[in-house]
């Protein structure tokens, strides 16, 4: 009787232990630079579903806006384990994986929509899956936050007008710097916490970015033209440290990958519409949305991605991603 006590006391208690694993809570802390846009919306939907389907097994926690800290420091976290998930602009992640500069190319894709198809491309994600392995980060998601703008104090209608401007632009690898030397510019790597008061003080004459984030932070008290740039989209990647998603277990895991791809639905619904919404609030409050002309687009074109293949000649992986991306836009179109 006592053997049958002890044993039946020993699988009660590997029942409690093995319930209270079940029923383990983690943590995952999710950083964005930006607020009221298609990566915070992302990041909400994202949420819903993961603790929905985890039943909260997983608590996803949101910090918009860099509450977290400015963007190298939030990257440096997911990298260290301290952060779990950071979504800057890809051009900030260069410093754990270059070939992330890859996808701010100036021509890879035609529209936000096109460049989602692309980016769901099978041959697309299995290269994707390998960024950042070194340095203990995964890609989760990949999206286009709208088309690229180019805001300035003094306007941009030509190819010419961009000489002797020093531009903020997102990212300091050379695809973020040379095709600006190329027009003329000088080229500024800086956080975008940090843009504005360098616009607002002149130590910067334009920046790149996009009209979510130009409305979303009130630009057009500062300047009152912005550019799109031709064929160029504002790149985010959504980074998550791979310990992090090891220590979830395979269940859990595939909850988390699940659900975020199919919260990238947001950014040819939500985050297509919210182009045209911040384009109307920036004309609203006195701004000028500039088209560049045709010829000068081909021009603009031409001259941009003319130093793109010296910099792929630099990392024969990111050479084969390139090609990877261009043969999947084809097959998109």
């Amino acid at each position: 009787m006592r053997s049958l006590l002890c044993r039946l006391s020993a699988v009660a208690a590997m029942l409690v232990l093995a319930g209270a694993a079940n029923a383990q809570q983690f943590t995952m802390k999710l950083s964005s630079p930006t607020v009221n846009d298609a990566p915070h919306e992302w990041m909400k939907a994202f949420k819903a579903g993961v603790e929905q389907r985890s039943g909260g097994r997983i608590k996803v926690e949101l910090y918009p806006a860099s509450q977290l800290g400015q963007i190298p420091t939030t990257v440096d976290g997911v990298a260290l384990g301290t952060i779990e998930f950071a979504m800057p602009a890809v051009g900030f992640l260069i410093g754990l994986e270059p070939r992330f500069q890859m996808f701010d190319a100036a021509g890879l894709f035609d529209s936000v929509e096109h460049g989602q198809k692309v980016l769901a491309d099978p041959a697309v994600r299995a290269r994707l899956a390998s960024f950042g392995e070194a340095k203990g980060v995964e890609p989760l998601i990949m999206a286009l936050n709208g088309p690229l703008m180019v805001v300035s104090h003094k306007p941009i209608r030509t190819v010419a007008d961009f000489k002797g401007q020093k531009i903020r632009v997102p990212g300091a690898a050379p695809l973020h710097i040379e095709p600006f030397k190329k027009l003329g510019a000088s080229p500024v790597s800086i956080p975008l916490g940090e843009v504005l008061p360098a616009m607002q003080n002149k130590t910067i004459d334009a920046s790149i970015s996009s009209f979510n984030v130009l409305t979303g932070f009130k630009y057009f008290d500062v300047a009152k033209t912005a550019t799109y740039l031709p064929a160029s989209f504002l790149m985010v990647g959504g980074i998550v440290n791979r310990n992090f998603m090891k220590s979830l277990g395979p269940e859990l895991a595939a909850i988390v990958r699940e659900e975020a791809r199919k919260a990238e639905a947001v950014f040819s619904t939500f985050g297509v519409a919210d182009v045209e919404r911040t384009r109307e609030i920036w004309i609203k409050n006195g701004g000028e949305a500039i088209t560049i002309a045709p010829d000068e687009a081909a021009s603009y074109l031409k001259d941009v991605t003319s130093v793109i293949p010296a910099v792929l000649a630099t990392n024969a992986q990111m050479k084969e991603d390139y090609e990877t991306v261009i043969a999947a836009a084809k097959r998109a179109r």
